[in-house]
């Protein structure tokens, strides 16, 4: 029998279920940033001497990467298009990453910016792009666990994903905003057209976890729609949102106009956010169908290996009776992966029992490839792809501290895995935790 989250958000954002029954660690994750610490492997550009592109690694602790690219952006005095990265990162953690700058190397490595460090750096002639990774190695601390049966626990549930060859590949919290998971509702808005009601979304819209003044700056602003008060009272923390009322100070009503002065990969955020909660109801609701994970069925579509060994999300191959032996194979070797649709303009559902979770899904939010295809707000559109539904997690080790209070989690995870997920299996705690 599947164990079902009792957390309402949680339930919201499809993370309906766990693969594991074993009962939680509880606690909680980055009391401090220093107990959340990443560091991204990444595939960089080769060194070319006379390459017009800086390439630096980079150690940040409590900078989001949008924020951060806008920082470096101001102090090279460059584009923040100019300013490349291979994955985002969260605030509140130690995150180690390549990251590219057209600019001059000599001022990259002068830079200084509060906890911010740049550990190497070299020349190259082309930047990193979104994807230039293959995964991220963590290590992970969790404070104030449930300590009467936490040996007990912990070897429960790694013997549990050990068995399935991974976890649940749900996209974690973060995807959806870490203190206010409003990011699919915004992209839903954005495929429906409704930019102006996508716009007081993420603006206005106060959640009571948010910082006070942050909190009583979106209230007033959504009692009263004055837009000049509002750039007056958001704090510097909001950038993004003053950025959007500034637009729309300049030209009232640009709807478009004001989201298009977002970055590039926030805009795309906001629709993929959406994909990805429609992806965890799906594969929530494999799990409570009693279909597996870690081998296919009729009618699955399974991505094949690519030359790295990753998922290739780019092709997908449907499972029939003529090749169901093979594909079992191949999945249980890791060179195939069992998928789940992110639905947009262009990809294909499964066929079989997925198939029908996937048509379910999609039918039931009343919505159709083309409105995936934005022309006002080109960057929100998506034509959709698959994506594997079990996680792999590579050489996981756990310490137990002493007095039983906390543990330490080291691990590694392919590139779109979410750490959180991962420990949510063993601390079955509020997300709000993690």
């Amino acid at each position: 029998m599947v164990m079902r989250s009792p957390f309402p958000l949680e339930r919201d954002l499809g993370l309906e279920c766990y693969l594991t029954n074993a009962p939680g660690l509880g606690g909680r994750l980055r009391t401090l940033p220093e107990d959340f610490q990443v560091e991204e492997l990444s595939v960089g550009p080769p060194e070319i001497p006379e390459g017009e592109y800086a390439i630096a690694q980079v150690r940040a602790k409590n900078w989001e990467t949008n924020r951060l690219v806008r920082r470096f952006s101001k102090n090279l005095q460059i584009s923040r298009n100019r300013v490349g990265f291979a994955g985002t990162k969260d605030k509140r953690a130690v995150s180690t990453q390549l990251m590219s700058f057209r600019a001059p190397l000599e001022l990259v490595q002068q830079l200084e910016i509060p906890d911010v460090e740049i550990l190497r750096s070299y020349r190259a002639s082309r930047p990193l792009r979104i994807g230039d990774l293959l995964g991220n190695r963590f290590a992970i601390r969790v404070r104030d666990i449930d300590s009467e049966r936490a040996a007990e626990t912990l070897s429960a549930v790694a013997d549990g994903l050990a068995k399935a060859g991974g976890f649940p590949n749900y996209f974690g919290i973060q995807r959806f905003g870490a203190i206010r998971a409003i990011t699919h509702i915004v992209g839903k808005l954005l495929i429906r057209g409704e930019f102006e009601q996508a716009v007081w979304t993420y603006v206005a819209n106060p959640i009571d976890e948010e910082e006070a003044r942050a909190r009583e700056a979106r209230a007033q602003l959504e009692a009263t729609w004055d837009i000049a008060a509002a750039l007056r009272d958001f704090p510097p923390p909001l950038s993004f949102e003053r950025t959007l009322l500034a637009h729309l100070h300049r030209r009232p009503n640009d709807w478009a106009g004001a989201l298009s002065t977002l970055p590039r990969n926030l805009v795309m955020m906001f629709v993929h956010a959406y994909q990805s909660q429609l992806f965890n109801r799906m594969l929530s609701a494999r799990l409570l169908d009693g279909l597996p994970l870690h081998e296919p069925v009729l009618g699955d579509r399974v991505l094949p290996q690519d030359r790295r060994g990753l998922p290739d999300h780019r092709s997908s191959i449907l499972v029939t009776d003529s090749n169901v032996a093979k594909i079992s194979e191949a999945v249980r070797e890791s060179k195939a992966f069992v998928s789940g649709l992110l639905f947009g303009a262009r990809v294909p559902f499964a066929e079989g029992p997925m198939g029908e979770i996937e048509h379910r899904i999609v039918d039931a939010e009343k919505i159709k490839p083309d409105d995936f295809v934005i022309p006002d707000l080109p960057a929100a559109s998506s034509d959709g792809s698959r994506r594997e539904l079990l996680a792999p997690c590579r050489d996981l080790l756990w310490t137990l501290a002493e007095d039983g209070r906390n543990v330490v989690f080291q691990f590694s995870l392919q590139k779109g895995a979410y750490a959180t997920v991962l420990l949510r299996e063993f601390t079955k705690a509020d997300p709000r935790a993690l």
